[in-house]
């Protein structure tokens, strides 16, 4: 037989993957109306999906010495992570840890695929688990919602689509408070809410430009946010591998699939599924591993429930897809089948490629170990900048276009600029020391006493130094900076003398 017309056909059983399943040919919206799912995992999922809401919710009132236990204002370059407080001059600590959440994310999909996609992503959490469950409890099931928004305008569809989408309004309006609070604080948001709309038209504006955008996400683009928009789950495609744990369809034990027969018989006639093996028997050739005269049927029943609840509209069992977020509702729906017919549940389970095709699983390969010690290098390094990191940074440089004055006969002077950055989330009393021998601070104006918490003062002043212990055109001076008596810091400069 032609190979290249074989190769054509191999092709065209993956012709799925050219296009997804909420864009049609046109390229216009397929609206999809998922069942509503039910099951072990669903359960487990809801109640993850409490306890990382409870977080969600709470989180913006913890605060720890005064600051928010975790803070990400971008707008004033502030940002508290676990208590501790950050300025842009931990620039590079940002940096670090933007690496080390990326191996991250890299090792983790590696190893258990996207698992996080399905049971603590905000969209998954937010999207399933509220807004999902609004729409079931007015609407009805998936059936029930394509009937009533292809049934005609009535009082009763009005009521329930009114009623839908206000309820979800609302929603976004309180999730987009507290994501807010994430960016400028939950005492900034309460202000904004208590205070009269014209005292903050700013945080006012991006309060209703938020609950746009949430209200949008929610009601309208949906699963198009994981399967077109989140980068995340772009970039899926490749990082998992064959021993990647992912929601996966056993077609070893699934195959070939026969409805069930109220009959019970457990067997039919040769039926070739794959379209390769169809060919070749059509032509009079002995198709490639052809089954006994009468194979055992699969244990898939071709029911499509599977399909009916997938929230993104793909069918699992045509393989792993970019569009599957392991949401694990095709696995309750096909447990829930091989409980009715007897047959053990795991159709579609937990497995890697490797797994369903040789039986076993292979999850700690070279490639994990490798991402593995990668990551624990840059956790090290993290945690060592960190502790290293100090309370206040000190930053003094020489005047620029200033050459040194000669004071009297014995000492010259040099003019500098400092700054001192405040990391801490409370206020520091401060006094600078010049530890060289010899050295003198006189501060120009009146002298630093102290640095409130996340900001910094400036100024300037002169160093004397005497003539007789300048070691040369440079010499190095070393600054310390104490608070209460302790060193919390220290810099170095350079003395400009006339040289020897």
């Amino acid at each position: 037989m032609n190979q290249e017309f074989l190769n054509n056909v191999i092709e065209d059983t993956e012709e799925y993957r050219n296009h997804i399943a909420t864009v049609d040919a046109q390229g216009k919206r397929v609206w999809l109306y998922p069942k509503q799912p039910s099951g072990r995992f669903y359960r487990w999922r809801t109640w993850v999906s409490v306890a990382f809401l409870v977080i969600f919710l709470v989180m913006p009132f913890i605060k720890v010495n005064g600051e928010p236990f975790l803070l990400f204002n971008v707008l004033e370059r502030k940002f508290v992570l676990f208590g501790l407080l950050f300025t842009p001059q931990d620039f590079h600590l940002f940096v670090l840890a933007t690496l080390t959440f990326i191996v991250f994310i890299i090792l983790f999909t590696v190893v258990y695929g996207r698992l996080f996609c399905g049971w603590v992503c905000p969209q998954t959490v937010f999207m399933e688990m509220i807004f999902r469950k609004i729409e079931y409890w007015i609407e009805g099931d998936g059936n029930e919602q394509r009937r009533l928004d292809k049934a005609p305008w009535t009082p009763d569809k009005v009521r329930k689509k009114a009623l839908k989408h206000a309820i979800f309004f609302a929603i976004a309006v309180v999730v987009s408070n507290y994501f807010l609070a994430y960016i400028v604080g939950m005492d900034k948001v309460l202000e904004i809410i208590r205070e009269p709309i014209a005292q903050n038209i700013g945080g006012f504006s991006a309060m209703i430009l938020f609950s746009g955008v949430f209200y949008f996400v929610f009601a309208r683009l949906r699963e198009q946010v994981c399967t077109t928009i989140c980068p995340y789950g772009r970039l899926q495609g490749v990082l998992l591998v064959k021993d990647s744990i992912v929601v996966a369809y056993d077609f070893v034990r699934g195959e070939p699939r026969a409805k069930l027969k109220k009959s019970g018989a457990g067997t039919r006639p040769v039926e070739y599924r794959d379209p390769v093996q169809q060919i070749q028997a059509a032509v009079g050739e002995p198709p490639y591993g052809s089954p006994p005269a009468t194979p055992k049927v699969g244990d898939c029943i071709d029911c499509k429930l599977c399909v009916a609840v997938c929230p993104t509209g793909i069918d699992i069992r045509n393989g792993t897809q970019l569009e599957c977020t392991n949401c694990t509702a095709c696995m309750d729906a096909c447990d829930a089948v091989m409980d009715k017919i007897n047959r053990p549940l795991g159709l579609i389970r937990y497995d890697s490629m490797t797994g369903i095709e040789s039986g076993r699983r292979k999850i700690f390969t070279s490639r994990v170990y490798a991402y593995t010690a990668m990551l624990l290098a840059l956790l090290a390094l993290d945690v060592f900048l960190i502790a290293r990191r100090g309370t206040v940074e000190t930053i003094i440089l020489r005047s620029p276009g200033q050459l040194y004055q000669q004071k009297d006969e014995t000492h010259l002077t040099n003019l500098y600029t400092y700054t001192l950055i405040n990391k801490s989330n409370k206020e520091l009393p401060v006094e600078m020391r010049a530890v060289t021998p010899g050295a003198v601070i006189h501060i120009v104006g009146q002298p630093p006493v102290s640095v409130p918490k996340g900001t910094k003062i400036e100024g300037a002043f002169f160093i004397e130094m005497p003539t007789a212990q300048l070691l040369g055109r440079k010499t190095p001076i070393k600054i310390e900076v104490l608070s209460e008596g302790r060193k919390i810091d220290e810099a170095e400069t350079n003395f400009m003398g006339p040289g020897k």
